[in-house]
């Protein structure tokens, strides 16, 4: 049995069927020749206790993709792990078949995000599919580590609030790849991993400027490029600090007419109430007025037949741009909503109950502040508000 060379192992003729030619320097390192001419490098050896232990086969490598030299010092590194008791090719066998960060999210998606709200699920899809997917799909859970994380991460620095909403989307992945034994419990590779500071960007609306968006949206109402719903709902957002989810969802089946409220069962926060100033019924009541409003259900109806409007993005685009006004979110009115509250002197336990804030230490301030609070100052708001927009009272 003579040592094995590259010329050895280049002229070793192939036959019916597999033959071998062991290495005569390095005890169970040899070369594996294939009917088709294929030369693959073995290893062969005993786990478990000399003679007695069950014999193992490890495939090191084609001849061509890796060198002999190489295939020989991967070879020492299998023996030199069977001889601290270890067994490589069942370890490269539960490699193989262990997930990848691709599996981790299926089984996440179905078994997690399947039960969130449908925004939650949209935003959790978009980081997955932008920034972790081209990352880290094919990696092995069990492989993953910090400094991948790290490096994911920073990729995605130049947008803070997406960077650290990846990075949480991760982790919780990871937690519940410790949770069902995918990997060791206490190795979440995002643990610190610090998040990137972000700047909360508030902007309010002076009413001057609520004053010129509530002309350019009567001009637009005039020229058709927008509709009563568009407008309306804009106005809503203004009136209440309602989130845009909450307002283009709302179905007229939610309002309380008598109480003057409008009664979300579910939102980003749970079951709340929506308070509706007198500006607010009568936009509401101008809507209910349309012939829309007989068959469609939501408040702010959309094109298509019993379906709500998709989003308020374009109209107020459009309005802005008719206003000579620019970079305003349209989130911005909802700040714009609590701090005309503050400016009217408002408490913020009354501004906290009245935008639905949900934090435990908030809720727990002004759990005692009573409807009528809450609908005064959505009073004093819309006082406000419906003067710069010179919205007619019906």
């Amino acid at each position: 049995m003579p040592k094995l060379t590259k010329t050895a192992v280049e002229t070793l003729a192939s036959a019916d069927k597999s033959l071998y030619l062991w290495d005569s320097t390095l005890a169970g390192f040899g070369i594996k020749v294939l009917p088709s001419g294929k030369r693959r490098y073995v290893v062969k050896y005993r786990h478990g206790g000399g003679r007695s232990g069950q014999q193992r086969w490890y495939q090191v490598g084609t001849h061509g993709t890796i060198t002999l030299d190489q295939a020989r010092d991967t070879a020492r590194q299998v023996l030199a792990a069977v001889g601290r008791g270890e067994d490589p090719q069942a370890s490269k066998q539960g490699f193989r078949e262990a997930p990848t960060v691709a599996e981790l999210w299926q089984r996440f998606e179905t078994e997690h995000l399947s039960s969130r709200k449908p925004k939650t699920i949209t935003n959790y899809k978009q980081v997955w599919r932008l920034h972790i997917a081209q990352q880290l799909a094919q990696k092995k859970v069990a492989d993953v580590t910090r400094d991948d994380i790290y490096r994911l991460h920073r990729k995605v620095s130049h947008a803070p609030y997406q960077a650290n909403r990846t990075l949480a989307v991760l982790s919780k992945m990871f937690n519940l790849a410790e949770r069902w034994n995918i990997r060791a419990d206490g190795t979440n590779p995002c643990r610190h991993v610090e998040k990137y500071k972000e700047t909360a960007r508030k902007r309010y609306l002076s009413s001057e400027e609520i004053s010129t968006l509530g002309k350019s949206m009567r001009q637009g109402l005039i020229s058709q490029e927008e509709t009563p719903h568009m407008i309306g709902g804009i106005q809503l957002l203004l009136l209440t600090g309602a989130r845009v989810s909450e307002i283009l969802g709302a179905q007229w089946d939610w309002i309380d007419w008598e109480r003057r409220i409008l009664n979300l069962p579910d939102s980003k926060t749970g079951a709340k109430p929506i308070y509706l100033s007198e500006p607010a019924i009568d936009i509401l009541k101008h809507l209910k007025s349309l012939p829309s409003a007989d068959t469609n259900p939501y408040v702010i109806a959309g094109r298509n037949k019993g379906k709500p409007l998709d989003n308020l993005r374009k109209p107020w685009g459009r309005i802005q741009a008719r206003a000579g006004r620019s970079g305003i979110r349209i989130h911005d009115l909802r700040h714009t909503a609590a701090s005309i509250g503050v400016s009217q002197g408002m408490s913020l336990p009354v501004i906290s109950r009245l935008l639905g804030h949900t934090q435990a230490s908030t809720t727990q301030r002004y759990a005692h502040v009573g409807t009528d609070p809450a609908l005064e100052a959505a009073n004093k708001i819309g006082a406000v508000v419906a003067e710069a927009l010179e919205i007619p009272n019906e």
